[in-house]
């Protein structure tokens, strides 16, 4: 069998690279793209997000990777900034990320401070969305308690009125009705810069290929100036 450039096998699974690489994006985008692309992992782009409060108290999630910025090295999720994940992240801006496809046997691993996109990122991402979801954004003080969902539709009608917004055109003319909608000024996304990321593949013999890469991060106001990376494999 021949061995592929991005990774060699061990019977029928995919292993890392002998040699590790100096960068674990490029592997990392690969695993991605084939998650998407092949339709044997439902979801692909959920990844698990572990913050912690101002209280010391862990919190895990699912959210949706929806970027990719292989230079510098970040992945980016929006939500509400005021949700319990946003306030989190104010408080301690170190955060943790879990990639697992199991129906691939790879699992990727990151650890590193969570700053807010751009602006114009995530006024991109935004206006690519279906009105719903727009309007939802504005409607939802997320992670706050409400007494039913019957009280959350009526926020929802009542945020399509505040917004100016004809209703009946929008039900007539389904989700993929055409409509301005601004961000909220409470919503948007944010970029995790991985200090450090760990790549794992399963093996049949129980004996998991795991490699982990550090770099040093340092703030330049916008982000991060990133340093190189350091690649260390690691007994599973």
């Amino acid at each position: 069998m021949p061995i592929p450039p991005e990774g060699r096998f061990t019977g029928e699974l995919e292993m890392l690279p002998e040699d590790l690489p100096d960068n674990p994006f490029p592997i990392f985008q690969g695993w991605f793209n084939h998650a998407v692309a092949g339709g044997v992992q439902p979801n692909p782009n959920a990844m698990y997000l572990s913050t912690v409060d101002a209280d010391g108290t862990p919190s895990t999630r699912t959210v949706l990777c929806k970027l990719i910025r292989p230079d510098p090295g970040a992945i980016v999720f929006y939500t509400n900034y005021e949700s319990r994940k946003g306030l989190a992240i104010e408080a301690n801006p170190v955060v943790s990320v879990l990639f697992h496809w199991d129906a691939m046997e790879k699992q990727v691993r990151m650890e590193g401070p969570a700053v807010r996109s751009p602006a114009a990122e995530s006024d991109a991402y935004y206006a690519s969305r279906r009105w719903e979801s727009r309007v939802g954004a504005w409607a939802s003080a997320q992670s706050q308690p409400i007494e039913s969902h019957d009280a959350l539709m009526l926020k929802v009608f009542d945020t399509v009125e505040k917004l100016g917004l004809d209703a009946a055109a929008l039900v007539k003319d389904g989700p993929d009705a055409q409509v301005e909608i601004p961000r909220p000024p409470f919503w948007g996304g944010y970029r995790v810069y991985p200090r450090t990321m760990e790549l794992w593949c399963a093996s049949e013999t129980r004996l998991h290929d795991r490699a982990r890469w550090t770099r040093e991060l340092v703030a330049n106001g916008d982000g991060f100036d990133c340093g190189p990376w350091s690649a260390t494999r690691l007994q599973p």
